[in-house]
């Protein structure tokens, strides 16, 4: 019996040294993740824009939330972050929406979250169509429209539908010089490369401030398939399935001049009728129509965004100087 007891004991000790090791070495895998997402991220600062303190108008055509200043909402704290000038949440009724106006010396990109939007240049008459992109395009869920103001275009922009509401993102920056030749450009996005991670929809402009008349006219993007634009600017999109996490890349994998002190502005859209939320490496949580500026970071710099609701997370981000 007490050989027996011996033999009990040394089964129950080397158990217990077994599911010790087990835990320490799973501590340790945690601890380690801990240590690499603290490297990346802990220098980092981040301060939310709650939906609730954007400007806010609802004119009845037009349903439109304000992250900067913009119109009749002014706020000196939040006028500009980086080249980013304008970030609106809008939503335009059927057969209604903006007439033509004119725009200079503004990169101008309307992203379209659902219904449809169609722009006409000033040319073009109202309930016509036809002729080239710059004179007439619909564009509808997943599609980018691009202005550059430059020197003067004047253009509209309405929801020609005859029932259904557009909800979309219209988006300023500023360029990095004035007068510049007015110019479109236009991307549709596709819908399943978002949900495998961050797609890169708008990039610096190649050839720089200083590029050539021939180089403004090859309008070649820092990465290849986004849409050009006059500025440090990069900007992505990930639909972030729940439970699952994506990662960008700050500075586009060095598509920017300035590497470091980057500006980057994380907006999740009211898309879910609030049951989307993120969360960022840090542990910041955004819920829709939240944002949050992220400062002290670099070109290189990894930002995880983790889908924490209960369904799935439409994700912008704006990546600046």
């Amino acid at each position: 019996m007490e050989g027996e007891s011996l033999v009990y004991r040394t089964i129950a000790i080397n158990s217990a040294e077994s599911t010790l090791q087990k835990v320490s070495s799973r501590m340790l895998k945690i601890k380690t993740a801990g240590t690499l997402m603290s490297q990346t991220f802990m220098h980092a600062k981040v301060v939310a824009r709650r939906s609730g303190e954007r400007g806010h108008a609802d004119h009845g055509w037009l349903n439109t939330f304000h992250t900067f200043s913009f119109a009749n909402y002014y706020d000196p704290q939040f006028e500009k972050f980086g080249a980013l000038r304008v970030l609106n949440e809008d939503r335009v009724a059927p057969r209604s929406g903006f007439p033509s106006h004119t725009h200079r010396n503004a990169e101008i990109f309307s992203y379209v979250i659902s219904g449809e939007l169609t722009h006409r240049d000033s040319m073009m008459g109202t309930g016509k169509s036809g002729g080239s992109r710059n004179e007439y395009y619909r564009i509808k869920r997943g599609d980018v429209q691009f202005t550059t103001g430059g020197s003067g275009i004047s253009h509209s922009e309405q929801n020609e539908h005859e029932s259904e509401a557009v909800h979309f993102l219209q988006i300023w920056a500023l360029p990095w010089k004035s007068g510049l030749t007015p110019r479109y450009h236009d991307l549709t996005v596709d819908e399943q490369k978002k949900r495998q991670g961050f797609v890169s929809i708008i990039s610096p402009l190649k050839a720089g401030k200083n590029a050539s008349a021939a180089q403004e006219q090859a309008a070649i993007p820092s990465i290849g398939g986004t849409i050009p634009i006059h500025a440090d600017l990069v900007m992505g999109a990930s639909i972030i399935p729940q439970g699952s996490s994506a990662t960008w890349t700050i500075g586009g994998n060095g598509a920017v001049s300035s590497k470091e002190d980057r500006k980057v502005y994380v907006h999740l859209p009211m898309t879910r009728g609030g049951k989307s939320k993120i969360r960022l490496a840090e542990g910041t949580v955004l819920g829709e129509g939240d944002g949050a500026f992220v400062t002290n970071v670099k070109d290189g710099d990894s930002l995880v965004v983790e889908s924490v609701g209960v369904e799935e997370a439409e994700v912008v981000i704006l990546d600046s100087n």
